[in-house]
């Protein structure tokens, strides 16, 4: 076992070198998870103008209740009428991994999300997990697609009926 060890430290060395190097992934994933630091605190102060500053044009959503929309015009529209109808809603994306395939400026976000708010007088929780595409564009990244899934939910009469 002695023997190997010399021929085994270049081969280390490099695999350590290489997890460790400065790279430009690292720079987009730190660039991705400050936008959705942003995005987060965007949705908690209920201001859609800055939500849409990380959206493409082209932005789709699908829903925890199977909802799609596409189009930041629409959805603009969308989050102003939630956030309007649940005062205290506030919807959390926490980021679990991301993936970066840098020569087509693009990104994958899986994470876990929760929401809450008061409907009828009852706090509701829903939880679940969440993929979001991400594409750099003009430097920036901004979110093409997110899917949410729902896999808890606790409060009032919206949990015990399907969507479906």
């Amino acid at each position: 076992m002695l023997k190997q060890i010399p021929l085994l430290l270049p081969l280390l060395v490099l695999l350590n070198c290489r997890q460790e190097a400065p790279g430009s992934m690292n720079e987009n994933e730190r660039s991705i998870r400050a936008a959705r630091t942003e995005h987060n605190k965007a949705i908690a102060a209920h201001d859609t103008v800055t939500l849409a500053e990380y959206w493409t044009d082209d932005y789709n959503i699908v829903s925890s209740r199977n909802s799609h929309r596409t189009g930041k015009a629409l959805n603009i529209r969308f989050f102003t009428e939630e956030f309007d109808a649940k005062p205290d809603v506030v919807y959390i994306r926490n980021t679990d991994k991301i993936e970066v395939f840098e020569p087509w400026n693009m990104a994958a976000e899986n994470g876990h999300w929760e929401g809450t708010w008061t409907e009828n007088g009852s706090p509701i929780k829903l939880t679940g997990s969440y993929y979001a595409k991400w594409h750099k564009v003009g430097g920036q990244w901004l979110i093409r697609a997110e899917i949410f899934v729902p896999l808890s939910c606790s409060g009032g009469e919206l949990c015990s009926k399907s969507p479906i």
